[in-house]
This record gives structure tokens, C-alpha cells and sequence, in this order.
């Protein structure tokens, strides 16, 4: 099949598929869902590649595994509701291990032209405007960079994934070199099981979702090891009852607010029964667009803005006296946003845990309460004591202002063992505490 042939079965099948009610995934299992496995991994960079040179921030992603290509290639992508641009490594990008997508080996890939509406650049699309190859070739190239000043490049080009039963054409970013400014990727363990890309889920024209034209999807992160899943489309008849959050629209261009992200309006944040007193204006977007609440399955930790993190940080140690050992080294700072770190044995602070108060994030019409283990995080490599016997333990809320962003941010370590769905027929996030690793055995997942 040609280019030309290929770029217009894609936007039949796109203009097809925004009259589905559920989008992709119809005739699939669990109630016209498909059903896709997660991880929750750690991320290594490939052993032969420059120091510090691969896109995710932190060492430990969310992950699905999917097919894509024909004949199709099994890849694991990265599930980022924070992007849009879908993206692979590809043979010719010279790493190894991962084992990059073998785009010349699948006989319904092709290379966008820099002629193809696919290449016209529609300004929140991607941040950096399409650029053409240099002659002879006319292909459409990409740049796509991150908040944390990571990017990667390539070509845009069109394929298919195969979602149940059917086999799905879209356009994503066949990359051939990928950088970045941090090392939190060095104590990453096995490299084969390191993630070949990355899947855009947002909202944007280009991302995944839009591109299948799904109108509702889920997922439930078991923690640790444990399976988890992605439901594109239906729920499959699992979903337990749901608290929804109305998405936030803004229609005007602001320089700080993304438009295209899963935003949602958060009312105040507690610490056990306390609700901490931050004035409302600190928690809404501001006349910039900063001050978004984004729920973001990309990001690893939440982070808060400066005003409301102090009032947390405050509270949580006010409240944690007696149970946790601050660390009581002022200038160790964790990812360069997380300070409130304490030091302890794994058995002491283990049992701690149990007891340490939970923290709600308040949402409009829901609440994401994080409680137990997810409020603190081991830090790798970090010992304390004559023998090494105490570890280094910090809060998992971090500083946005800290870490150079202007919003907030709910990331996926804080969203296990809840059933998250995005339904973006109704514009809304809905929540509900659940067991995932329950809910994917009841569902049937192969894993």
C-alpha cells in the first residue's frame, strides 16, 4: 500500500469512527472494551546509549503492552494522559536494547509527506511547528519536547495497532534520537524490559484517544508487580461506582495552561480531618493559566504548588511526629522537588505507614485519598546510620515550583488501586477506590 492510499484509508476510518459511541474496541471483550495489560516498571536507558539520554523523567513509568505493524510487533509504550504525539523508537535509531520498532518490517508503515494535511502545523498540535526533510526526501519531520526538557525526533509517520480485533491506523512519531536532562534513570534495572515508546493520551488532535476517536476510557494500576489494566472503550461491566470530576475548559490561549490536558479543579486538600487553609485563589488557574490541577498518568509523584505544598508539608510533619524520624539534613532534596524526607528502618517505617494520616485531594464532585505506603518513598541508594541500617523516606508530594512547573499535578503512583476512568463524551473524570489486581483477574486480562 502507498502513502497517499494509506493517509486516506487513515481519515476514512477517523471520520468512521466519530460516530462510534465508544469508539475503538467494539467488538472486543468485556463488553465492547478492549482490554490491554499495565505495569508499573522501572525504565532503563539503553546500556550503549550517551549518559542520561532517554525522555521520562522518572525511574518508574506505567506501561502497556500493544501490537503494532503487519505483520504486528509486540512494543511497550509508556501511558501518558499528559501527551499527545504517540511515538517508537525505530530501527536506524542505533539503541539496543530496547529492541526498537522494525519499521521496515511491517508492510503498512509509511512516512507522512510534508504535503499531507497530517503535516500542517495547528499550533497546540505539537510545540514545535513540522519541518520538511532535506531533499530529495520530502518527508514530515517532528521534534516533540517535555516539560523537563527532554525531546525526542523523528519522523511523522502512519501505521497500524491492533486493538482487539480490529487492526487501527495512526499517525505517531517514529523516532530516531531522544534526549535528556536527567539521570533519574542510572539504577534502572534490566534494559529488555525498558519501554520502546510512548502513547499520547490527551486530548489533542494528534493524540491517541482522538486519533481512535474513543470517548471513554479506564484504568486501574495495581501497585507493585501486580497486573493492572487499560479499558479502551466500555467498562467492561468492572467498574465499581464512580465519583465524577467535571474537566475544566478554558477556551482562550493562555501562555501557562494546557488545554488539551485532563484538567480538573481542585477545592482543598486534608490531612487526616484537617483542611488545610489555602485560599481559593491559590488552587484555580490564574489570568496565565497557571494554577491547573492535571491528572496525569505520565508522571510518577503529585506535586503541588508552592503555596499549598508548605501548608502540606507543615501539617503532614505536624501531624507525624511521633511516628516518623525526620531526616534533618536541610540541603537533601529528592528529584528537586520532594524535602520532606525522614530516616528510619524499613520495619519502623513499614508500621508507621499504617498509621500516618491520609491525604485528600479535594476535588469538585471527588476526592483522590492517598493513604498507607503511597504517602512515603524509599529512595534508592540512600542509607543513613554507622551501618547503613536506616533508609531514606520522602513525603510523595513534591514542589512544582521546585521542579519548574506551573501547575499541579496528580501522578500514578497516587492513583493505584483506583479505577480512573475518562469519559470525555460527558467531560468528566470519575473515580473509585478498587482492588486492581482483582478487578483484572475478574476482567480476564492476559498479563
Amino acid at each position: 500500500m502507498d502513502m497517499d492510499s494509506f493517509i486516506v484509508l487513515l481519515f476514512l476510518f477517523l471520520a468512521r469512527a466519530e460516530a462510534a459511541s465508544h469508539g475503538v474496541g467494539r467488538e472486543g471483550k468485556a463488553g465492547g472494551a478492549v482490554l490491554l495489560p499495565l505495569r508499573l516498571q522501572e525504565v532503563a536507558p539503553p546500556p550503549r546509549a550517551p549518559a542520561n539520554r532517554l525522555r521520562f523523567r522518572h525511574n518508574v513509568s506505567l506501561t502497556v503492552s500493544v501490537a503494532v505493524g503487519t505483520p504486528p510487533q509486540n512494543v511497550t509504550m509508556v501511558l501518558d494522559t499528559g501527551s499527545e504525539l504517540s511515538w517508537l523508537l525505530c530501527n536506524g535509531s542505533s539503541v539496543s536494547p530496547p529492541a526498537p520498532f522494525n519499521a521496515s518490517a511491517s508492510f503498512t508503515y509509511g512516512a507522512v509527506d510534508c504535503s499531507s494535511p497530517a503535516c500542517v502545523w495547528r499550533g497546540r498540535d505539537l510545540p514545535v511547528r513540522p519541518f520538511c526533510d532535506a531533499p530529495p526526501s520530502t518527508a514530515c519531520r517532528v521534534s516533540i519536547s517535555y516539560a523537563d526538557a527532554s525531546s525526542a525526533d523523528g519522523l511523522l509517520v502512519a501505521d497500524t495497532f491492533v486493538l482487539g480485533a480490529q487492526a487501527v491506523p495512526a499517525l505517531f512519531g517514529c523516532i530516531t534520537s531522544y534526549s535528556s536532562s536527567t539521570a533519574a534513570n542510572n539504577n534502572a534495572t534490566d534494559p529488555s524490559e525498558a519501554a520502546t515508546g510512548l502513547l499520547g493520551m490527551n486530548r489533542g488532535s494528534l493524540s491517541f484517544v482522538t486519533q481512535t476517536a474513543t470517548l471513554r476510557f479506564a484504568y486501574c494500576i495495581a501497585p507493585g508487580q501486580g497486573p493492572g489494566i487499560l479499558l479502551l472503550g466500555g467498562d467492561g461491566g468492572a467498574a465499581p461506582p464512580l465519583n465524577y470530576t467535571p474537566l475544566i475548559e478554558i477556551s482562550q490561549p493562555l501562555p501557562y495552561f494546557d488545554r488539551v490536558a485532563y484538567s480538573v479543579q481542585l477545592e482543598g486538600i486534608r490531612v487526616g480531618r484537617a483542611l488545610l487553609a489555602i485560599p481559593k485563589s491559590v488552587l484555580t488557574p490564574d489570568h496565565t493559566g497557571a494554577g491547573q490541577t492535571m491528572v496525569d498518568s505520565g508522571t510518577q509523584f503529585t506535586f503541588l504548588l508552592a503555596d499549598a505544598y508548605a501548608a502540606l508539608k507543615g501539617e503532614f510533619l505536624n501531624q507525624t511526629r511521633s511516628l516518623l524520624a525526620p531526616l534533618g539534613e536541610p540541603g537533601f532534596v529528592f528529584q528537586s522537588a520532594f524535602d520532606a524526607c525522614f530516616r528510619g528502618p524499613e520495619e519502623r517505617v513499614s508500621a508507621a505507614s499504617r498509621l500516618l494520616p491520609e491525604v485528600g485531594l479535594v476535588l469538585r464532585g471527588a476526592e483522590v485519598a492517598v493513604a498507607g505506603e503511597k504517602l512515603l518513598y524509599s529512595v534508592p541508594g540512600e542509607r543513613r546510620g554507622e551501618e547503613g541500617e536506616e533508609a531514606v523516606w520522602c513525603l510523595t508530594f513534591g514542589n512544582s515550583d521546585m521542579a519548574g512547573m506551573s501547575a499541579y499535578v496528580i501522578g500514578h503512583h497516587h492513583q493505584q488501586d483506583v479505577w480512573v476512568e475518562y469519559d470525555l463524551q460527558n467531560g468528566r473524570v470519575g473515580f473509585a477506590p478498587a482492588r486492581c489486581e482483582l478487578a483484572t483477574q475478574r476482567l480476564g486480562a492476559q498479563v
